[in-house]
């Protein structure tokens, strides 16, 4: 299968299968793989259609496969409008912002929602995801061409299992979540369903569009609480 990707397998096709069969989360971190890193004043950091209808697609290959929606949550260190508004119209189960240590977050999912760390797909670009990366199932770095000693270092220490080849800026997601779709074997039937609008993408978007998208951020003491102002 590895052959129809250019992105860098670290670890084979086979060990992920492995590793996503076990998902029942997918987590994102948002600056520099929904986009390139790039911002512009308090909308932050944008995100492109071609990546959404990925992480759509990908989460109905998900319902495919287990009868079950994923959990989706972005995790970012700062406030950003973009995030939050993508969260909400795609239906996210959770947005966090201003978490600048990315585990408290995801032990919060882990400790309120049932979710172990290794049922957790975690897609990811930067340093100050690693602590996720660390302990979560299954990692998936979106590139950057400027960070190769840091790429080096994450396969070294056991950090990552797959590398796209596009970027943030272009597509990175996309790749990943068809990457993803194909080692869950039902790419093609994902493809064939949402072009038919099939009974069964219907009942997939139904329940998709039933999740109320929650916001979280820090209060001044460090503990994580319900946004009371989202943008």
């Amino acid at each position: 299968m590895s052959d129809k990707f250019i992105g860098k397998f670290v670890n084979s096709a086979s060990d992920i299968e492995k590793r996503l069969s076990k998902a029942k989360a997918f987590i994102f971190d948002w600056d520099g793989v929904f986009n390139n890193g790039f911002k512009t004043g308090q909308a932050g950091s944008g995100f492109s259609e071609v990546d959404s209808m990925g992480t759509n697609l990908l989460r109905f290959s998900h319902f495919l496969k287990t009868k079950h929606l994923p959990f989706t949550a972005i995790i970012s260190g700062e406030k950003n409008e973009s995030a939050q508004f993508f969260a909400t119209r795609e239906h996210f189960s959770l947005s966090f912002y201003k978490i600048a240590h990315k585990i408290d977050a995801l032990n919060y999912i882990c400790d309120h929602k049932g979710i172990k760390p290794e049922e957790v797909v975690y897609f990811f670009d930067d340093v100050l995801d690693l602590s996720i990366a660390k302990v979560c199932g299954l990692r998936i770095m979106i590139a950057k061409q400027a960070t190769t000693l840091f790429t080096e270092y994450c396969i070294k220490n056991d950090l990552v299992d797959y590398i796209s080849a596009n970027h943030g800026g272009n597509h990175g997601i996309r790749e990943s979540c068809e990457m993803l779709m194909t080692v869950n074997g039902n790419f093609d039937d994902v493809l064939k369903q949402r072009t038919d609008l099939s009974e069964v993408y219907k009942d997939y978007i139904r329940q998709r569009n039933n999740v109320d998208t929650l916001i979280y951020t820090k209060d001044g003491a460090g503990r994580i609480i319900p946004d009371q102002n989202p943008l």
